[in-house]
Formats: C-alpha cells, structure tokens, sequence
C-alpha cells in the first residue's frame, strides 16, 4: 500500500517546522511519523526547488576539478558495477596517487550510457552537507547522500532493494521509477537484496505500486527493504538519494547484548572451564542464560548506544585557520558556541563528544551545562580558560564560523 500522489505545497515554514515538512513532504513531523515512516511509500510532486543543494554544474565541478578519489564515485551500466580501473588514472605531476578520476575516461563512459553515481556528497559539497546535517538532526538517524547521473533513456541499477530508507530528490531531468512492495519487510544491514535475488526478480515481473515519472522538485519516499527501479527518459536525469541509516530495535538489542556481555567478563564463574568430561554445553547452559538474564537486566547499554552513534558520522566542518585565530584573539568579549554535530553528552564530570571526551571539575560543570544548549556565549560568561580549552579541544567554535 502506498499513500497516494499528493501535490503538497502548503507547508508551513514557521520557526520550529524542519526541512522535514517545509522541503520533503509537506506533511508535519508528527503526521510522518504516524502514517509513513517506516511504513510506507510517498510520493510528493512539487516539493521543493533543489537548486540550491545540487544542479549539473555541480556534477561538472566535482568530476573534473575536485581530484575525486574512488570511492567517492562509482559506474554502473545495465545492472552492473564498472571496475575503478576504467575510470580513474594517475594524479600527474606532484602527486602519487593512481586512483583519482579520470575525466576524459568518465565522459567516455558516461556517453556509452553508464551512470555516474557521486557517493557520499556530505563529505565533499557543502550545500549537501548542512542539508544532510540537519535532516539527521531532525530525524535522530544517520543521513547520508549520494547522486545519481543516468544519460537519457538509460538505467544503472536493476529492480533492488536498499537496507535504509531513502528520500529521492529530483535535481534535473525525469526519472521514470517502478516501486513494488517488498520481499523481506524491514531488512537489516547485513540482509542486502542481492541474498534474495530469486525473490527479488520474480516480484519484479508483477504490478508495481507506483509506476511514476519524477519531474524537478519531486520527492519520493521509500522505507527499507521496498524494490524499486528507474529510468532516464528523454534528457539526462539528476537526483539525489538521501539515505537514512535507521537506527532499529535489532540494533538495541546487539547494545545490550555487548554491554552484558562485557559485565560477564567480570564474573569468576563465567570466566570459569568448563568441567572435564562434558560432552556439550546442555549442562551449563542454565546456569549461563541466568547470569546472562541478570547481566542485562543490570547493565546501562545507554553509553555503549551512544559511543557507537557518535561514530556514525561526523562533527559539523572546522576551520584550522579559524580556530587559530580565535584561541590567539580569545577575551572576555569573544563569542563562541558549540560545534554544530558534535553529538556532545554530559554524564556526571564527563564530556562525550564526536572529538573525544573531557573531564571538568565540579565547579566549571554549570558552565559546560550552558553551553551545551548551542546558544551564542561570552568567554567572560563561560570563563576564559574553559573556552580555551574547548576551542583547542574542537568542542567549542566562533560564534561567526
């Protein structure tokens, strides 16, 4: 079942509402969450104009004058996956890398009818990036991006499915999608599609749930695990695939499983051979599942949930330069705030953040405490030495960077 197309162009953008609505769906956050997230597909025509965030000049920069090094880039071409070899060459003179991209071998391909696929534009262009920092921020799951350039009536992939959810934006061109329900609801990252490729090309015979054309400014929702598949149609199509990486209950589960884990390896009798002579593990295996039971019950994997999160992605950009000139320039009347991303959490004298962690002595606590807030501060609010630190440390950043 899919919510039907929808033309959704009323969202509200006052103070509070999240790209989420005012960019994506038109629907609130509360409503999404409710009837589509995780659920179902939506497809939302007209949602937003992307041109800020990506365009075909951006393709033409990033494959030609950036230095791009593979894996920033894959090819595809009629299902399959080209070899880096055919697309990248030598760096030239001053350089010693032999994997940067190719332009004229790129061009060639792409004229062959290959699509470019640009991973991981949150890490190399920097509209998608805040973009894609504040989509994770609002969603409370790891977002990543990457583009697709397919020539005309071409395709790179065959019906699959992914293991996140994706938003597909609509850049430049029409895309003609295929969407069919899934074969395996609600995959986990180590289920790809291609363990179920039997199931998957059979259910790609039947009648999809959307069969739509993507125009600029288009929007298509897709939960993990829903197959899909698309075409170019008469000119070069351009879109961006935002992939949520959701966090699951699995995932939970595998935290708590670790955290009890390493409380067993505290306890003398779990640490304890096994006696002589016994042919399995049925004997001890009561005694085990009843320290096991009271490991996890006992034990805060909290720590471990939020460890293992900070290190799904990354703090928002720093400036070396910057923050130079901002320890050297640093008094009472210099402005700071915290560093956008950085995942920070107090807990008791212990600073934890994407950079590492730091403890503060009782009495500079309520400073910590406010500044984790991201409001706009005073060295002289904060104390000077305090801020000084937390710059050195990446923590804090001017408040103009």
């Amino acid at each position: 079942m899919s919510i039907p197309p929808t033309e959704l162009q009323n969202a509200d953008a006052a103070a509070g509402v999240g790209v989420l609505e005012t960019r994506l769906t038109g629907l609130s956050k509360e409503r999404f969450a409710r009837d589509v997230w995780a659920r179902t597909a939506l497809l939302t025509r007209g949602a937003s104009d992307f041109s800020d965030l990506f365009s075909a000049d951006a393709v033409d920069e990033l494959t030609s004058r950036r230095g791009l090094r593979t894996p920033f880039l894959r090819v595809a071409k009629d299902g399959s996956t080209l070899p880096e070899s055919s697309f990248t060459s030598p760096a030239g003179v001053g350089a010693t890398i032999a994997d940067q991209l190719d332009d004229t071998a790129l061009w060639r391909s792409f004229a062959d009818g290959a699509t470019l696929v640009l991973q991981a534009l949150q890490r190399t262009w920097a509209p998608v990036a805040d973009f894609t920092a504040g989509l994770s921020t609002e969603l409370g799951h790891p977002v990543q991006a990457n583009a697709y350039v397919t020539p005309p009536q071409n395709r790179g992939f065959d019906d699959h499915y992914d293991v996140h959810d994706v938003f597909v934006l609509q850049i430049d061109g029409t895309k003609r999608w295929l969407v069919r329900e899934p074969v395996h609801p609600d995959p986990l990252r180590d289920q790809p599609w291609t363990d179920r490729r039997r199931a998957v090309a059979e259910a790609a015979k039947g009648e999809a749930c959307i069969d739509t054309v993507l125009e600029p400014g288009d929007v298509l929702y897709l939960p993990r695990g829903w197959l899909h598949a698309a075409q170019a149609q008469g000119e070069v199509s351009i879109h961006l695939t935002l992939g949520i990486h959701s966090w699951t209950r699995y995932a939970l589960a595998e935290q708590l499983a670790k955290a009890a884990l390493a409380e067993l390896r505290d306890d003398p009798e779990m640490r304890g051979t096994l006696p002589l002579g016994v042919d399995g593990p049925d004997g001890e295996l009561d005694i085990v599942r009843e320290r096991l039971a009271a490991a996890i019950t006992k034990v805060d994997s909290a720590p471990l949930f939020h460890r293992t999160r900070r290190g799904q992605a990354r703090p928002a950009p720093l400036g070396p330069l910057t923050q130079l000139k901002a320890v050297d320039g640093l008094g009472r009347h210099s402005r700071v705030r915290l560093r956008g991303e950085l995942e920070a959490r107090l807990d008791g004298p212990r600073l934890s953040t994407r950079v590492g962690w730091l403890d503060f002595p009782a009495a500079e606590l309520p400073s910590v405490a406010r500044m984790l807030d991201g409001e706009i501060r005073t060295a002289g609010d904060l104390g000077i030495e305090l801020v000084e630190r937390l710059l050195r440390a990446g923590v804090l950043v001017p408040a103009e960077q």
